[in-house]
């Protein structure tokens, strides 16, 4: 049997609060979870890509897409206080058990950002193998704000959210004085087995930043209407897949 390295995973569980059935509500006319299911099957150094989950729906719907879904993921780590770390530890052992060896890198494509193009995931792929010393990658992009210019609020009064800076009302300084600040943004995120294994972590303590574009993420019911917007504007290669082959 090949041992593969490099393995997709896409997180689906089924118990969505805030939108029901979110992840394969429809958007551009497809289900959503299909977008991460074809980017899983175009990026050409992802090996196999499977779909996570505890729904027997959202799995029917996946496999239509030619989604592997090798086994149901169990509900007690599907709950909405559920981590990274409970499902990707399961999809090890799993592996492991099942398949007899454990992949290198998961590369995490969360079926909430839809709207991504197969080479950036590549080139962040790429990257991670480059710096062997990272213990994860996530992908961000550079923040309008700076955390140093926010607040937070204490019995009733205004307090700067970074305390441990020295500079007499640093909260008032210009945005140009404070260093870029990044947002994560869900675009690719890749871990490695040996941290999650190593150091009972998902991401470590090296994490290397890998710049993305800031697709957005579908988190309420508006956003929806904003990658419908983005699809009938603009081009996506993972949309024009799934048209082309619908």
């Amino acid at each position: 049997m090949k041992k593969l390295s490099i393995v997709g995973i896409i997180p689906a569980r089924g118990g969505s609060k805030g939108i029901p059935k979110k992840n394969i509500k429809e958007v551009g006319g497809f289900p959503m979870i299909a977008y991460s299911v074809v980017a899983g099957q175009l990026v050409e150094n992802i090996e196999r890509c499977i779909v996570s989950t505890d729904s027997q729906e959202i799995a029917d719907i996946a496999k239509s897409y030619g989604a592997d879904v090798p086994f149901l993921r169990p509900s007690e780590f599907a709950t909405d206080s559920s981590t990274d770390i409970e499902f990707i530890k399961h999809a090890i052992d799993w592996f492991d058990k099942n398949e007899g060896y454990i992949p290198e890198y998961w590369v995490l494509l969360r079926p909430t950002t839809p709207l991504r193009e197969p080479d950036v995931i590549k080139n962040a792929i790429e990257k991670i193998i480059e710096h062997p010393e990272a213990t994860s990658l996530i992908s961000i992009h550079e923040f309008a704000e700076t955390p140093g210019k926010m607040f937070g609020i204490q019995d009733g009064f205004l307090h700067g959210l970074c305390p441990m800076d020295p500079r007499p009302e640093y909260f008032a300084l210009p945005r140009q004085e404070f260093a870029p600040s990044y947002f994560g943004n869900g675009y690719v995120d890749i871990i490695k087995s040996s941290t999650v294994i190593n150091n009972n972590s998902c991401f470590g303590s090296r994490m290397l930043g890998f710049e993305a574009p800031d697709t957005g993420e579908i988190d309420i019911p508006e956003d929806f209407k904003r990658v419908e917007f983005y699809l009938s504007n603009s081009s996506n290669s993972i949309y024009q897949h799934l048209v082309n082959n619908k």
